[in-house]
């Protein structure tokens, strides 16, 4: 088989194959490149009073059990602290989706939200089906991906070569 004819049905059925993860992937990928400009996608940061953190963890832990829609019992339920010194910011996720913001200084809630990149950022890179998805799916699928971008190539140089070798065939 000619290698242009084996590039061909190469492309056309791993194009077939990957088509929704790398969909997915693609999907996901162009929400993540916006998720600061959206507030649906991950909250704006608040800004607190600035300055060093004075509040401490468990005063954090705190202010996160005492807010009923976020439902954390302890630190099992919080998945990160992001603590911003120069904004006077601490930031919670937690088990559920949910972001507060926290004024460094005094323990203040500035804001209570759904963060949803988390999800996006899962289904980007197929955590959120589980790990043999990721790893049989998600992974083989950017492999592929990396052939299909070689074979697309070689189907577009090929004929330009071939046009650029008969020319210069003629000039001689």
């Amino acid at each position: 088989m000619r290698g242009q004819v084996l590039c061909r049905k190469v492309h056309y059925w791993v194009s077939a194959g990957i088509a929704l993860p790398i969909m997915l992937v693609i999907l996901s990928g162009l929400l993540l490149q916006v998720k600061k400009d959206f507030e649906w996608i991950q909250p704006a940061e608040q800004r607190g009073r600035g300055g060093a953190p004075r509040l401490c963890m468990e005063q954090l832990l705190a202010v996160c059990m005492a807010i009923p829609e976020v439902s954390v019992a302890g630190w099992g339920d919080i998945t990160r602290v992001d603590i911003r010194p120069e904004n006077g910011l601490m930031k919670v996720s937690t088990e559920n989706g949910m972001e507060v913001q926290v004024d460094a200084a005094d323990g203040q809630v500035l804001q209570v939200a759904s963060r949803r990149s988390d999800v996006i950022e899962a289904l980007h890179d197929g955590s959120w089906f589980g790990g043999v998805a990721k790893r049989w799916v998600f992974l083989p699928s950017g492999v592929l991906l990396a052939v299909l971008w070689g074979t697309g190539v070689y189907l577009f140089v090929l004929p330009q070569w071939r046009k650029f070798t008969s020319k210069s065939r003629e000039t001689r």
